[in-house]
């Protein structure tokens, strides 16, 4: 089968409109509801790691990681209590992204980021005062609540708003927010980490971009697709002039509003998921999600701290060895909003797979010299450390210019209306699920397959890589309702989307083309 990339301009419509410094930025403040998700993810790892926080809430693994210096390095930290606590925000998550799906559909975009904002905030303010481990346990839950609201609407918010030119740019932003937060939740918990309750500094600070995504939501508008959606015809018209900076939308109107009046017709959007010619679209809901959390990153970014704790470093060293990586992918992401829409998705994928694999049996194979399958390093040098932060490093850059933002990106701009937020719920759920799966089992793997455990996520990375290879279409610079065209010209999903599955004004615009139904067949 050849690789299956398409020309974005073969067919699609170009409808008028510029990037704004209105659309710029209201993209930008939306984008900051990814801040809730990074911050957590970075933080949960420097909390784990600081022995007033240990000694507090789970004194068996203090106890454990106290007593012995040179017990088995690999297994210290294992502990099914601990890793609950990390991995019950997404479970939570998981679960609250099904309900946001009808209220992001029913009642816009914008009401699910508030929702998602408002429970961050009280989650993370229990977790500020936690006493003991059931109050822990209830404020990430009250997080994960929030991730699941955020996650479900931002990306489709986002998507919505910006031109289709500029769509993967301003989308990543959601991506960039996400490393920004990592990388100042790694900041704090370095210099929190020397104050004796500097635990609850850094579990509160989750409330500040709580705050930031709860005012933006209060303040920004509604998306075109959304005022649609819910019959506000004049509203929808006013915002889409303000958002593509031009007096003439109708050609992009009259093909949102033939969209949602086909999407009115469907009862039961989850249900309607099954049917072929939505094929392709669940396989990327739920592949895409399931890869991007079996390349292994959270395993770096979880327990970036621990890990690096684990290979030698002391406890400051190994929180600013978390820094370090945390502005590698900051840094990187940057790459990909420069790229996305120039060298398109499919590029990014393909070339962040293969360095990722490279530097992971490079990894795997230092970690293994060292520690051994008994995990006694022994002496580790500083050199041999900072060699593997180096291809840490390198792999988290691969991470963020690729599969990253790309696994938030791509599900976000593939689904028609009439399926999109129950489809984005898919995409969310499976995120969250293998999200769930990955923090509740990581340190296990660890304890039993050792080094292993980076040979184990490379082979993920083979297989993702080769799916993108062939069955992922190019999605670069098309419109997100032209859409549909995209998967009836692939070779393999062509198969299961018809000429009378495209939607009307697709079927219209391409006839006025000179391309009757046999036009997928031709490219």
């Amino acid at each position: 089968m050849p690789a299956a990339g398409i020309a974005p301009s073969a067919g699609g419509k170009e409808y008028p409109g510029e990037l704004t410094l209105f659309v710029t930025v209201t993209c930008v403040v939306a984008a900051m509801g990814g801040l809730i998700f990074g911050y957590d993810i970075g933080i949960s790892g420097g909390v784990t790691s600081m022995s007033t926080f240990l000694k507090k809430f789970f004194p068996s693994v203090y106890r454990k990681e106290e007593a012995d210096a040179s017990t088995n390095q690999y297994c210290k930290f294992d502990s099914q209590t601990l890793t609950m606590f990390t991995s019950s925000l997404y479970l939570a998550a998981l679960l609250s992204s099904m309900v946001a799906s009808t209220v992001t559909r029913k009642f816009g975009r914008k009401l699910s980021m508030l929702f998602g904002g408002i429970l961050f905030f009280a989650g993370a303010l229990i977790n500020a005062f936690a006493k003991d481990i059931a109050m822990l346990i209830v404020g990430r839950i009250l997080l994960g609540f929030g991730v699941g609201f955020a996650n479900q609407s931002v990306p489709l918010y986002l998507s919505e708003m910006a031109p289709y030119k500029f769509r993967g740019a301003l989308n990543i932003g959601f991506q960039l927010s996400i490393t920004i937060g990592i990388l100042v939740a790694n900041i704090l918990n370095y210099f929190f980490a020397k104050i004796h309750w500097g635990w609850r500094l850094s579990l509160g600070g989750a409330m500040v971009p709580a705050l930031i995504i709860t005012i933006g939501a209060l303040v920004l508008p509604d998306t075109p697709n959304s005022l649609i959606e819910r019959g506000r015809l004049d509203k929808a018209r006013a915002n889409l002039r303000r958002v593509r900076g031009v007096e003439d939308v109708d050609e992009e109107l009259n093909d949102l509003i033939a969209a949602s009046e086909e999407s009115a017709k469907v009862e039961h959007p989850w249900r309607n998921l099954l049917q072929r010619k939505y094929r392709p679209h669940l396989t990327m809901a739920i592949l895409i999600p399931f890869f991007q959390q079996f390349t292994g990153i959270n395993v770096i970014m979880f327990y970036a701290p621990v890990l690096f704790k684990t290979i030698g470093f002391g406890s400051d060293a190994s929180l600013m060895s978390a820094v370090i990586t945390g502005l590698v992918n900051v840094i990187a992401t940057t790459v990909s909003i420069y790229g996305v829409d120039k060298w398109g998705r499919r590029a990014l994928f393909l070339e962040g797979g293969s360095q990722m694999l490279i530097c992971q049996v490079i990894i795997a194979v230092f970690i293994g010299v060292k520690f051994g399958i008994h995990g006694d390093p022994g002496n580790v040098p500083k050199w041999y450390a900072v060699v593997v932060v180096l291809f840490i490093c390198i792999y988290v850059a691969a991470f963020a210019w690729s599969w990253g933002p790309l696994g938030w990106l791509v599900p976000s701009e593939i689904f028609p209306l009439e399926i999109r937020s129950a489809a984005q719920s898919i995409n969310v759920s499976t995120n969250m699920l293998f999200t769930f799966v990955v923090a509740q089992v990581f340190l296990t793997l660890l304890c039993h397959l050792k080094f292993g455990l980076f040979l184990f996520f490379a082979f993920f990375v083979i297989v993702m890589t080769i799916f993108v290879y062939f069955f992922l279409p190019e999605t670069k610079g098309i419109p997100i309702e032209e859409m549909s065209l995209v998967w009836k010209r692939h070779p393999f999903w062509g198969k299961f989307v018809t000429d009378d599955d495209l939607p009307p004004s697709v079927i219209a615009s391409n006839l006025e083309l000179g391309k009757t139904g046999t036009f997928a067949k031709a490219l």
